[in-house]
C-alpha cells in the first residue's frame, strides 16, 4: 500500500510505503503525486517513509524510477528518507544517481524525529 499526501504550508510532499507494495500500488498513486506536486512551489521537499514497509516487489523499481523522475522535473529541493531498517533500503541511493539528474539534496534518517529535524519542522 502507498499513502501520498502533502502539506502546502510546509511545502512538503509525503510518500509512505506500508506493508507489501506492488507495482499496481505505485501506478495507482502516480497521478496523486502529480496532482499534489502541482500545488507545491519549486524547491518543495519530499518525505519518503519506509518505516512500515514489509516488502516491495522487485518489479516496483521501474515505477519508482518514473516517480523519482517526475519529482525531479517538478523542482524538488530536498528529499528526506526514513529507513529505520537498512535491510528495507530498496536501493534508493543507487536509483537517485540515475533518476535525479538535477541532484536535489538527499538525507537518509533512521527515525521520523531525525527526519523532522532535517526538514526543519
Amino acid at each position: 500500500m502507498v499513502l501520498v499526501t502533502s502539506n502546502k504550508a510546509r511545502q512538503l510532499l509525503y510518500i509512505n510505503y506500508i506493508g507489501q507494495v506492488r507495482p499496481v500500488d505505485l501506478e495507482r498513486h502516480r497521478s496523486d503525486v502529480e496532482a499534489l506536486m502541482a500545488e507545491l512551489p519549486s524547491g518543495f521537499r519530499v518525505l519518503v517513509d519506509l518505516s512500515e514497509l514489509n516488502e516491495m516487489d522487485l518489479d516496483c523499481m521501474t515505477e519508482i524510477g518514473r516517480i523519482m523522475e517526475l519529482i525531479d522535473r517538478s523542482g524538488v529541493g530536498l528529499i528526506v528518507r526514513v529507513i529505520p531498517d537498512p535491510t528495507k533500503d530498496i536501493g534508493l541511493n543507487i536509483f537517485s544517481i540515475f533518476h535525479y539528474p538535477h541532484r536535489p539534496q538527499i538525507a537518509t534518517c533512521k527515525t521520523m524525529t531525525e527526519a523532522a529535524r532535517a526538514l526543519e519542522l
